[in-house]
């Protein structure tokens, strides 16, 4: 049967409120579900830092018990590297400089990666196998990175892939929203609504919510609608259970 990922991002203890609100909306939709995906930062932009926060703690280990599945989603989410070439193309155009993993070289990528997971298991209590970089950009030092330290699920605009291998496990363009200005807002609702039929005949059809997404009104109508739509002829999925799937 054809399925729908469906994911929060951006999700830290600085979202807190917008995240319930995102839930609260996934709730109405699918009938309260938990199957959807969390991406999980370990320092929001170096303000939010999860290490000793308790209560957060808590919070993630209760959604994960409930079902939800988390990732990874970078450390900062803040790219403070600089760039050159393609990638400082990616770096203006592609985002408001979130683009942490984008200019990253092996060394660094591997030791965000290691250190982000192990925090992320250690409160959880369960493996973490799924990362997504910020921004969804990745450089070469982030893709080798992530084959190195054997995620078995990564993500960008286009694809889920297998990092060992580079093999897909999904294809097709992400639906997400866009909010920091009036442009984008347009073109993420123009997107959206077309995505709902042209994505049609895809296997796997992807929806990100971001937090910010709660702050338009216009973004959330067309979310509940988009991810209703997808909805009647689809499931909810996993990123995990791509794996059975390549």
């Amino acid at each position: 049967m054809k399925q729908l990922l469906l994911s929060i991002h951006d999700v830290t203890p600085a979202h807190s409120h917008r995240i319930a609100r995102l839930e609260a909306m996934i709730g109405e939709v699918t009938g309260g579900s938990a199957t959807y995906a969390m991406l999980v930062v370990p320092d929001f932009h170096g303000q939010a830092p999860i290490r000793h926060d308790r209560a957060f703690h808590a919070w993630l280990r209760g959604r994960a018990d409930a079902g939800v599945e988390m990732l990874l989603h970078g450390w900062f989410h803040r790219d403070t590297g600089t760039h050159s070439g393609a990638a400082a193309w990616k770096a203006k155009h592609m985002t408001a400089g979130e683009g942490e993993f984008l200019g990253l070289s092996l060394t660094d990528a591997t030791a965000r990666l290691r250190d982000g997971r192990k925090l992320l298991e250690d409160i959880l209590g369960r493996a973490v196998t799924g990362f997504v970089a910020p921004a969804w950009l990745y450089g070469e030092g982030a893709r080798a990175a992530l084959a190195e330290e054997g995620f078995t699920q990564a993500e960008d605009h286009m694809r889920v892939w297998r990092p060992a291998d580079g093999r897909v496990l999904a294809n097709g363009p992400v639906v997400s929203y866009a909010s920091r200005s009036r442009s984008r807002i347009l073109s993420s609702l123009a997107w959206s609504r077309v995505a709902t039929t042209v994505l049609g005949g895809l296997e796997t059809v992807r929806v990100a919510l971001h937090p910010h997404d709660v702050d338009v009104a216009s973004l959330g109508r067309e979310s509940r609608r988009a991810i209703g739509g997808f909805l009647r002829e689809r499931r909810l999925g996993r990123y995990d259970g791509l794996r059975a799937r390549a």
